[in-house]
């Protein structure tokens, strides 16, 4: 458990680093984000993955590179995806406007989800 503590940790450090000395390319998603956040012209984009019993994920790129892997739903048990590719990518673009707003990590609300009406 701590080494992928250890290990998670490792990796938004790094690229917490590489996109501050790689900030170049605009995303293709419409997202509002603050003037002053340090990823707001970082390319990041969002690809809809298979999950478990026929449910879908997601992943997060950071230029080509994957930074977050999804499988199941946030803040809710189990290892279930959500029920829809939709419904995934509702999740998704609302991690992405969170890192292009420096909320680092991009942490999902369980009040974020039923706003988004994916439970």
């Amino acid at each position: 458990m701590k080494n992928k503590i250890i290990i998670i940790a490792s990796i938004f450090l790094f690229v917490g680093c590489w996109l501050i000395w790689n900030k170049r390319a605009q995303t293709k998603e419409e997202v509002i984000v603050k003037e002053d956040s340090i990823y707001k012209d970082t390319e990041v984009k969002a690809v809809i993955i298979p999950s478990e019993n026929n449910t879908f994920g997601y992943d997060i790129y950071f230029h080509d590179a994957v930074l977050i892997h999804q499988l199941s739903r946030p803040c809710i048990p189990g290892n279930a995806g959500f029920a829809t590719e939709e419904d995934a990518m509702k999740v998704a673009n609302l991690v992405i406007k969170k890192i292009h707003n420096n909320e680092m990590p991009p942490t999902v609300t369980i009040q974020e989800l039923r706003e988004l009406e994916v439970l």
